[in-house]
């Protein structure tokens, strides 16, 4: 099957730091070129791709100052889709909305996995005017805002097997935060969390521009309490480390988190998560196997208590059996042969579309 994906340009495939929707692009993409398919991954020029590499931009938005007019690239990139689309056998798009109007127009079948918060009361007229629009969500928390979309199925995000691995440490010691430093994320609550709970927190976290005042007034006070250490943006490479000396993840968002990729990761070394009862958790965290679900703070520190309860090996192996990019791979590649089945020539798609 001949797959066209395109990403997003915020970010490099993979991104070097921080960046959900591009990594998942990624693991997608070379997964999908392991399961036999020929994929063309149209992404920005700093990208790396088992995948045939279409450079859309020279470098990943946020690396390039000069960009004030982000929308700008995006409208190169989706204007290059165009040209080639008859190339393809079905294009994926990462690009949310932005190329429902488009792409409705041609004639190669298309789906977009839709990577973002749906509860904007803005989105509901894009979605409404866009009904037959295909998407895919991430989790089935995810679709609640948006019923009239045209959903077509949920496929959870998915990790290289050997890509985050449970490093042999000594016994861990410390909780973990692993993320992006905003009110949303639960920073304040983990902090309370690991203070009350009595163990060392260490924070490896991005501090993204529209969150500097937050984190400057809010957070870096909370920086200076006893066995709070904020580690920083971390690589991919350093994950394994961070997270297999964790006793535990904490994860106590206060937003109904579409996927939350830093749970499988945890997962991946091995490591608890202990997370609040928002968004997608319930989903992705079996409580009592791959650790704890939590209503509020005192919850979780009582989870801290009961987490040598859970064993980090059966951890590991639930995520081998949910969330590997193989799996991942394989229910897209599902999608896009229902796809294909269904628009089997274009003169009958333009007829059956009126």
């Amino acid at each position: 099957m001949r797959i066209a994906q395109i990403a997003p340009l915020h970010e490099a495939v993979p991104p070097q730091f921080y960046g959900g929707t591009e990594r998942v692009v990624s693991y997608l993409t070379d997964a999908l070129v392991d399961l036999g398919h020929e994929v063309t991954l149209f992404a920005s020029g700093d990208s790396h791709t088992k995948a045939t590499l279409e450079a859309i931009w020279p470098h990943a938005l946020r690396l390039d100052p000069s960009i004030r007019d982000a929308i700008a690239p995006h409208m190169v990139l989706l204007e290059r889709v165009r040209r080639i689309a008859h190339e393809f056998d079905v294009l994926h798009s990462h690009l949310d909305y932005l190329p429902f109007s488009l792409f409705s127009q041609l004639d190669v079948p298309f789906v977009t996995t839709l990577h973002g918060r749906l509860d904007l009361p803005e989105l509901q007229a894009v979605f409404s005017a866009f009904p037959k629009a295909p998407v895919i969500s991430i989790s089935n928390s995810q679709r609640l805002p948006m019923p009239q979309a045209n959903w077509l199925n949920t496929i959870y995000h998915g990790l290289p097997e050997n890509m985050l691995v449970p490093i042999r440490r000594k016994e861990p010691e410390y909780l973990a935060f692993l993320g992006r430093i905003c009110p949303e994320k639960g920073i304040e609550a983990t902090i309370k969390i690991a203070t009350e709970s009595g163990l060392p927190l260490k924070i490896a976290a991005k501090v993204d521009k529209a969150d500097h005042a937050y984190f400057k007034t809010t957070i870096e006070p909370l920086l200076y309490l006893p066995n709070i250490e904020f580690v920083g943006e971390i690589t991919e490479a350093q994950k394994p480390w961070f997270l297999s000396g964790a006793r535990a993840l904490l994860f106590p968002i206060d937003w109904s988190e579409p996927f939350g990729l830093v749970m499988i990761e945890a997962m991946a070394c091995g490591t608890p998560v202990i997370a609040f009862n928002r968004g997608s958790v319930p989903e992705v965290i079996d409580h009592g196997v791959t650790g704890y679900i939590c209503e509020d703070v005192h919850g979780a520190v009582c989870a801290v208590r009961r987490i040598d309860e859970l064993s980090r090996t059966e951890i590991r192996a639930q995520f081998e059996r949910r969330f590997s990019a193989k799996m991942m791979a394989q229910n897209y590649v599902d999608v896009f042969e229902t796809l294909l089945q269904g628009v089997k020539h274009p003169v009958l798609r333009r007829a059956a579309a009126g």
